[in-house]
């Protein structure tokens, strides 16, 4: 997935904000980097229609929040990249991700192990209950 340099920007403002319309980003904007609150409108739509933003009608005006975290986002690269690279039942992705291991320090180390430990009880949990009913 390709984004420009203010899709990038607009898209981090919106991990910080719970929500925003075009007018109250253009304010944030203008004051870093100028441009025109059309120019903020299209990157707005333009991120909408990759799925990286909601929006909601109020009166005349769409107010816009994020569509994904910040680590669903990176997950989306990662799997957009590997793709073409990658097929189904190959440990290649898996390797890879073991290499990029190798730069982490004991307490990175530590921290991704319990949010494995963690994806793995939530993921379980959401599984016996879907497969018992939902009670």
């Amino acid at each position: 997935m390709r984004l420009g340099e203010l899709e990038k920007l607009v898209l981090n403002y919106f991990w910080s904000v719970t929500y925003s319309d075009a007018k109250q980003v253009h304010t944030h904007f203008s004051k870093k980097r100028g441009g025109t609150l059309n120019t903020i409108q299209s990157t707005l739509d333009r991120l909408y229609k990759k799925g990286l933003l909601r929006r909601e009608k109020h009166g005349h005006a769409y107010v816009y929040s994020a569509g994904c975290t910040r680590s669903e986002f990176i997950g989306k690269l990662v799997r957009s990249v590997t793709e073409d690279f990658v097929q189904p039942g190959e440990d290649d992705l898996l390797a890879a991700f073991v290499s990029l291991t190798t730069d982490l320090d004991e307490p990175q180390l530590s921290k991704l192990e319990a949010t494995i430990r963690e994806y793995e009880a939530s993921h379980a949990k959401s599984h016996n209950s879907t497969s018992d009913g939902g009670s």
